[in-house]
């Protein structure tokens, strides 16, 4: 900061790392380790809060990042002299800026991670002609406009880098902060978003050549020779770095096994390896990030070692680190140097002429390429996104002298409007059609009981596989003759880390809302888990991930459930059983996912309570004995757990026990007090005998039990469950019906799993035995959850959870 001070004045003298504390009479914040802790603390919370407040208007986190530094610098509460002498002092911007930079060296490692060279070498015309355009003609716009800006407000600084400084800024587009806001509208898979992503990968490699040849333009040397040394220097060591680091890291990535944990000395040694090359490219000239960037790229994106580093690498520098780096920039950004007339005027011409460019050029290539006008004008918007990238850009302007401190503020306000604007605009301008697939088999119930059974498997860990494993084998109907398809959908909430834009990269390459690892090498456990199952049964098993934020994580399985013409759903409860046989949630916010399922689903839908179906492993075919329990009452989705029930008693190792309740005679119209004016048409006797019909001639069969209970209150109907504790699945429709039914329901407590479901997993019930509630696919969205107890919200169900 010496620079910034004024002749004669004198240097703050170097902080001491830590203090003696209070009561010694030290002031924490005159020190450099309490000081960062503080003003770590205060960024995050800030920035965490700002994204919360976002999130209903979808804005990536980027977005709170930039305007929760703004807030924190000169703009907003810098404006409080004593506020920055105390947490952001002069003396202490030294470490915080080395912090910041070596959160950015790692983050840069990681976008370098998400770029695939593969995919770039398979860009396709199209995209390639958008990139170009969106490249091109932005970059003669920022060049255009510096001539304005250094007759204004940019007089003396350096014209070559300038011009080279503002043509990047106007032309970047932010490839993470893209592949996020696509993941986030569900546009992917569409070829808007194929092409968009194409199309950004190619900016961003251009965007860093670019922006490698300003660094060299901008150094404090006017001679072109040293600038042309620099930028030659550079070349040469990514083509070094080309031909030694790749064969290094496949050799490390060899020796990591699937399913094994990857060996420290291989972190320690990368990690090593960004921080050497971002010391080589600092010591030639350019910036410590292209070394690391650099490292990313080509570092192989196959296998468990890739996935296991940015697991150890990701939360820490994206959580605390990087975060610095925004603030660092927003101390640097002070909106007041914008006055008058003239500046307002000139930041309105930056942000039209960066609009423009990269808008009309994309649109117009686009429109060429025939590609669809809303089509294009998606394109359009997207590509205009800015983010990480484009404050890198600015804060080595503003370091190298490029920038001023008005032309800074104009430029950040710029990144920022154009970012904010691109989700709601998209959201505006293109809506893809959903196509809605129309198929015959949306239940188990049918007439044709040999046709093929579909099941969609939704889970969220390896937690629930084991049971789903044995669930599909007794499933599987060994005398079916078309036998059984199963989906298993990998659930995954969509964020901000890097991780998870490895999943969006595998979800783009395979053309899906999800992706198949089963068709890949690097398959994890849980697909070899599923894989071994496929090989030992003759079930056939595909393995998916689905990439959605929790909001709209049921679009996804409700659409895959379509698209694969599922006959049922299968979701795993929120909760998950302790040792001690006690339940815990495991997260609320999937209990609201499984309603909104249950609401939309367009087939039926079972919620499995798994108490360790078959153990922990996966019990093979001749290993299989289970009692399955079915407990009947009447109605719809009672008749489909009978219907799944029998499809389960084919399997050679089950036996099926039906539990019909029936009313004593003496006791109708004295087991409930419930209206029935109010639930006229509910009971179904006569259909759900004809039903039943069939079952009562199947006791001559060994593995067939069919037993009538004749119950005169719900204290009965209790009793008669408890004697079926010997089962080890019990098969339970959600909204059972009939005066029994209604009797019961007072007591249901988990409205997605019914009154039976809730009454199975009561805990001062004796029962231990896993159970599946299923609700079968009625043709329309399926009634409110809880229409006999008052609506639980969000707040109350964790509390109570």
């Amino acid at each position: 900061m010496a620079s910034n001070t004024s002749v004669g004045q004198k240097c703050p003298s170097p902080m001491k790392a830590t203090s003696n504390g209070f009561f010694q009479g030290d002031n924490p914040l005159d020190y450099a380790l309490p000081l960062a802790i503080l003003q770590i603390c205060l960024v995050v919370v800030l920035t965490r809060g700002l994204a919360v407040l976002l999130r209903p208007i979808r804005q990536p986190r980027v977005v709170a990042e930039i305007i929760g530094g703004i807030l924190l610098g000169p703009s907003v509460l810098g404006r409080s002299k004593s506020y920055l002498e105390a947490i952001f002092p002069p003396k202490s911007l030294t470490v915080l800026d080395t912090l910041a930079n070596l959160g950015l060296i790692f983050f840069l490692f990681l976008a370098g991670l998400e770029i695939d060279p593969k995919a770039l070498r398979q860009t396709g015309k199209t995209a390639l002609a958008i990139a170009l355009a969106g490249i091109g003609l932005p970059f003669a716009l920022g060049i255009g406009s510096s001539f304005l800006l250094r007759e204004t407000i940019s007089k003396g600084v350096n014209a070559s880098a300038f011009l080279i400084f503002m043509g990047v800024a106007l032309s970047i587009t932010a490839f993470p902060v893209l592949a996020r806001i696509l993941a986030e509208l569900k546009l992917l898979t569409t070829d808007v978003g194929r092409m968009a992503m194409s199309a950004a990968a190619v900016n961003d490699v251009a965007a860093w050549i670019l922006l490698a040849l300003a660094v060299a333009l901008s150094g404090s040397n006017t001679s072109p020779v040293v600038s042309l040394w620099v930028f030659l220097s550079g070349c040469v060591f990514v083509i070094c770095l080309a031909l030694i680091v790749p064969p290094i890291f496949k050799w490390m990535a060899r020796r990591c096994h699937e399913g094994e944990p990857v060996e420290e000395i291989y972190i320690c040694a990368t990690l090593a390896v960004v921080l050497a090359a971002g010391f080589v490219t600092d010591a030639i000239g350019i910036h410590a990030m292209f070394g690391a960037f650099v490292v990313g790229v080509l570092f192989p994106k196959e296998g468990p070692f890739a996935h296991a580093l940015v697991e150890k690498v990701e939360d820490l520098v994206s959580g605390l680190f990087l975060p610095l780096y925004f603030v660092s920039s927003g101390l640097k950004t002070n909106i007041a140097t914008i006055q008058g007339l003239q500046s307002w005027g000139l930041l309105a011409l930056v942000i039209f002429t960066a609009c423009f460019g990269k808008i009309i050029g994309t649109v117009v290539v686009s429109l060429c390429c025939k590609v669809p006008l809303r089509g294009a004008l998606a394109l359009g918007f997207l590509m205009n996104t800015k983010g990480l990238v484009e404050l890198i850009v600015l804060n080595i302007g503003k370091d190298r002298k490029v920038l001023n401190d008005q032309t800074f503020a104009i430029m950040v306000l710029m990144a920022l409007f154009t970012t904010f604007i691109t989700t709601p605009v998209v959201m505006a301008v293109y809506k893809p059609a959903r196509r809605k697939t129309d198929y015959k088999y949306r239940t188990i119930e049918r007439k044709n009981s040999d046709a093929q059974l579909r099941i969609l498997a939704c889970f969220h860990s390896a937690r629930n596989i084991p049971s789903m494993i044995n669930l599909f084998e007794a499933s599987r109907g060994v005398a079916k003759r078309e036998g059984l398809s199963v989906y298993a959908l990998h659930l995954m909430e969509l964020s901000e880390r890097s991780s998870a834009i490895l999943m969006v990269h595998k979800a783009r390459k395979n053309g899906l809302p999800f992706w198949s690892k089963g068709w890949r090498s690097d398959s994890d456990h849980v697909v070899v888990a599923f894989e071994a199952f496929q090989q030992l049964s003759q079930v056939t098993v595909r393995s998916m991930t689905s990439i959605s934020s929790i909001a709209d994580m049921h679009e996804d399985i409700c659409s895959t459930a379509e698209s694969k013409r599922a006959a049922i759903i299968i979701l795993p409860f929120h909760k998950h059983q302790r040792v001690d046989g006690s339940f815990e949630t495991t997260r609320t916010d999937f209990r609201w996912v499984n309603r909104r399922v249950l609401e939309h689903a367009p087939c039926s839908v079972g919620i499995l309570v798994d108490r360790g179906l078959g153990g922990t492993t996966h019990v093979s075919a001749s290993n299989v004995s289970y009692l399955i329990t079915v407990l009947f009452f009447g109605g719809p989705d009672d008749c489909e757990a009978l219907a799944y029930g029998a499809r389960m008693a084919e399997h050679p190792g089950i036996s099926l026990n039906i539990i019909c309740f029936v009313v004593e005679p003496e006791t109708i119209g004295k087991i409930s007090t419930i209206n029935m004016q109010e639930n006229a048409g509910i009971e179904t006797k006569s259909s759900a005998e004809e039903f039943l019909s069939r079952f009562r001639n199947l006791q001559k069969d060994d593995s067939v039990r069919y037993e009538e209970k004749a119950v005169r209150n719900v204290t009965e109907i209790i009793a008669a469950i408890r004697g079926a504790d010997r089962s080890n699945l019990f098969l339970v429709g959600r909204m059972p019906e009939g005066k029994l039914a209604l009797a019961l329901r007072r007591r249901s407590e988990c409205p997605e799993l019914g009154a039976v479901g809730s009454l199975l997993i009561a805990p001062d019930f004796s029962v231990t035995a896993s159970v599946l509630v299923i609700q079968q696919y009625n043709g329309y969205t399926c009634p409110n959850l809880d229409p006999y107890m008052e609506e639980e919200s969000p707040d109350k169900d964790s509390e109570s959870s």
